[in-house]
């Protein structure tokens, strides 16, 4: 007991000894001839008593700034404080960080610089108290402070790393007008920042800075060509297109379907499609047949989104690949197996290269298109070309007919079975089965409206948005896009796609083109991505103390 009572009259003592301090320095004119004063408040740090340790926390800020030569030891006193085991002295300690930097922000890096690697602390008031005090400094200094905190997204240990990532998500990536000014030098040095933070990141924070990225004016409409491919060249870098890919890698698979799915934007406000349709053309397709059947199909719809923006020179160069694939899955005999979801990607594509470069199918399927140049080979007997590529056609047709009748025997089975059932876990299930068989007529039908004109000698080829891949949200007409032939698609979903990749379009099973992204992003984060390059997708393992 009289130990108790000894520290108590200790504690008060060591308390009414900084009020002292403190009102001294608050009254003297001349803050500045009162340095002793000044450090007595900084040794109070040492002491034992918790409550002249959070009145310290909260002097040492406020005269501060009076003393520049005791600069050094205040801040790293702070410091100490935010250590405490006291949880009220560190939320103290923590609020007054940001009042070092007020009237001298040199030393706002490193403040930032220790508050990110406060963003991992598990108590809710510290943690609300980390967040306060990174925003009032980004609000003093929000090129210094943002900076400071993309070195823990660059070279942070794993957790801080994470942490400051979402902390930059939700918080700060939000209030970018209000933050970033003078608007387009702030964009610029963020941009840079991101860029260096992503030679070490996962699918879901690539997706994430992308996103954020692609929310800049100097990125948005009306921004020149080359802004836009350097988004993409991002995204690019990322996918490894140069890499031989092994086909059991299913994380190099997924990586490139979803930059790949990252990258479609950009293609459509003109960016180069080339790089990822040369890696089909050149690792891809050549060993189509060898990758798991889980993923044939995805990168098939993968590919068949991005031909809309092929160049011609692309083109030419995937069609003679695109035509021995879809021979494949157009088999002469329609006893033969066929994959009706892989027949309709590739119709696709086919569609969209050839509508490109048109005189290249007369030496690979037979037709006879005159365009006037050397390459339209008319001269020359491709006639067994056009009989084979023509009962091919057929062939899928009937494949297609055939399926058709069975859907829609199952569509009206699956009606007449939703009157009969009475729990919500049973109609789940029918609605499930519904879609499915709505999706697989979509399918059958797309591939009748692409075989069709493909019979003639001289067919035309569908370049626009008149087909509406299966997996793809239908598109409802508006008044105004109806015309007495038929319906005008909007212009923003040719093939399905749209600026949006969160939007709800659907992938597979009910399964949106946003949900397979994320598959493929989570996948990704939980991989490996060396692939002798010397950076991962996964864990990364380095670290910073506070000093």
């Amino acid at each position: 007991m009289a130990s108790e009572s000894h520290a108590v009259v200790d504690d008060a003592a060591e308390v009414e000894k900084l009020y002292e301090l403190g009102e001294r320095l608050n009254e003297a004119k001349d803050k500045s001839q009162h340095a002793n004063d000044y450090e007595g408040i900084i040794m109070a740090v040492q002491g034992k008593s918790m409550k002249a340790k959070q009145l310290a926390a909260q002097l040492i800020p406020r005269f501060f700034k009076f003393f520049p030569g005791l600069a050094r030891k205040a801040v790293t006193a702070q410091f100490d404080l935010v250590e405490e085991e006291d949880l009220a002295v560190r939320v103290q300690a923590i609020r007054g960080l940001p009042l070092l930097c007020k009237d001298i922000p040199e030393h706002v890096s490193k403040i930032v610089d220790v508050l990110g690697q406060l963003l991992t602390v598990e108590e809710n008031v510290e943690r609300d108290a980390v967040h306060k005090a990174i925003m009032s400094l980004l609000r003093q200094d929000a090129k210094a402070s943002v900076t400071a905190l993309f070195k823990h997204v660059e070279m942070g240990m794993e957790l801080v790393r994470e942490k400051v990532i979402c902390f930059l998500r939700d918080k700060v990536f939000p209030l970018k007008a209000e933050l970033f000014k003078p608007q387009v030098e702030m964009e610029r040095h963020v941009s840079d920042l991101v860029k260096k933070s992503l030679q070490d990141v996962t699918g879901a924070e690539l997706k994430s800075f992308m996103d954020f990225l692609r929310s800049f004016s100097i990125f948005g409409d009306g921004a020149p060509p080359e802004r836009i491919q350097e988004l993409l060249e991002i995204i690019e870098d990322q996918a490894d297109l140069d890499a031989q890919f092994n086909v059991s890698d299913i994380d190099h698979i997924d990586r490139l379907i979803s930059c790949m799915c990252m990258a479609l934007p950009f293609f459509m406000r003109g960016a180069s499609s080339s790089k990822f349709l040369n890696c089909f053309n050149k690792h891809i397709l050549p060993v189509f047949d060898k990758f798991p059947e889980e993923r044939k199909l995805d990168l098939l719809k993968t590919l068949a989104g991005s031909s809309p923006y092929a160049a011609a020179q692309d083109s030419r160069q995937l069609l003679p690949s695109i035509v021995e694939l879809l021979k494949k899955y157009m088999p002469r005999r329609k006893t033969e197996e066929s994959t009706l979801s892989y027949a309709e990607c590739l119709l696709y594509t086919f569609h969209h290269l050839a509508y490109k470069t048109p005189n290249s199918t007369n030496s690979l399927c037979g037709y006879k298109i005159v365009t006037g140049q050397p390459s339209d080979r008319l001269g020359e007997d491709f006639s067994d070309s056009y009989k084979d590529f023509t009962e091919r056609l057929s062939s899928i047709e009937e494949i297609a007919r055939a399926a058709m009748k069975k859907l829609t025997q199952r569509m009206a089975e699956h009606k007449e079975a939703m009157s009969t059932v009475k729990t919500e876990e049973e109609k789940a299930k029918i609605k499930m089965e519904q879609q499915k068989t709505t999706s697989g007529l979509r399918i059958c039908n797309n591939i009748l409206a692409m075989t069709q004109p493909l019979h003639a000698k001289a067919p035309s080829f569908i370049g626009d948005n008149k087909i509406n891949l299966s997996w793809k949200e239908p598109m409802t007409p508006s008044p105004a896009s109806s015309t007495a032939a038929g319906v005008k698609r909007n212009t923003a979903s040719i093939n399905g796609s749209s600026t949006n990749l969160t939007a709800n379009k659907k992938w597979r099973g009910g399964v949106t083109q946003s949900q397979l992204v994320n598959r493929a992003l989570e996948g990704l984060s939980r991989g490996g991505r060396n692939n002798g390059r010397g950076r991962g997708w996964g864990g990364r393992g380095r670290g910073r103390g506070y000093r």
